[in-house]
């Protein structure tokens, strides 16, 4: 929670992810999207024309602007209600969550997508898609 944006800008950059998800004493407390950082660093930050105050905004912690409303699934959840969840929920990714509460991974838009191709794709062939 005390990671600032720079942090998280270069895991994002680094690990080409697109969520984090943000964990303190082993339990889920939020979720940082690229779209959220975009939202909250100055796009001068790190350019030739940065300010102090765009060099600033790398340093807002994660907590200051990490979704606090957490919409997770367990992992034995179908990804059709994965899927049904994030679009009723209106968010991009799903931590998972197991029975103690811990993050076992993450399901995120494009999980969805490439297992909606998969399944057209298995239809296609005449073959029942995986769940």
């Amino acid at each position: 929670m005390d990671d600032t944006l720079e942090r998280v800008r270069h895991l994002f950059e680094e690990e080409r992810f697109h969520h984090v998800v943000v964990v303190e004493d082993g339990k889920v407390v939020g979720v940082v999207s690229d779209r959220d950082l975009l939202r909250n660093i100055s796009p001068f930050a790190g350019r030739f024309a940065e300010r102090a105050q765009d060099a600033a905004s790398l340093q807002r912690k994660v907590h200051q602007v990490m979704t606090r409303r957490l919409v997770s699934i367990r992992p034995d959840a179908p990804i059709a209600k994965a899927a049904e969840t994030m679009l009723l929920q209106r968010v991009s990714c799903l931590p998972v969550l197991d029975q103690t509460g811990a993050c076992v991974g993450i399901v995120t838009l494009r999980d969805v997508l490439r297992w909606t191709v998969r399944a057209a794709d298995e239809l296609a062939r005449g073959e029942r898609p995986a769940a």
